[in-house]
């Protein structure tokens, strides 16, 4: 692998305002195998994932934008708020 590709950092885009942002600097949100849509601290956990920007507006649309996006009907928006607030970001 050359210089080149290791210095490629992974870029995802924003489910709110569709803007591409370096992977490290979006907040991942995840629907695990068990059906439980949390925060992703750590960016590895499994299952379908989805980013946002952690700007307060797109943080307030993306969850608005969740139960589409990840396919699923239930999801917890206390959860979410307060995973957000763990991790500093709303």
């Amino acid at each position: 692998m050359g210089a080149r590709a290791r210095a490629r950092e992974p870029v995802r885009t924003c489910i709110s305002c569709r803007r591409p942002r370096p992977k490290a600097q979006m907040v991942r949100f995840v629907r695990r195998p068990d059906g439980a849509v949390v925060v992703d601290r750590t960016g590895t956990e499994q299952g379908r994932g989805a980013y946002a920007c952690p700007e307060q507006r797109c943080l307030t649309v993306a969850i608005v934008r969740l139960p589409g996006t990840l396919k699923s009907k239930d999801i917890d928006i206390d959860r979410i708020r307060a995973d957000l607030a763990g991790v500093g970001v709303a």
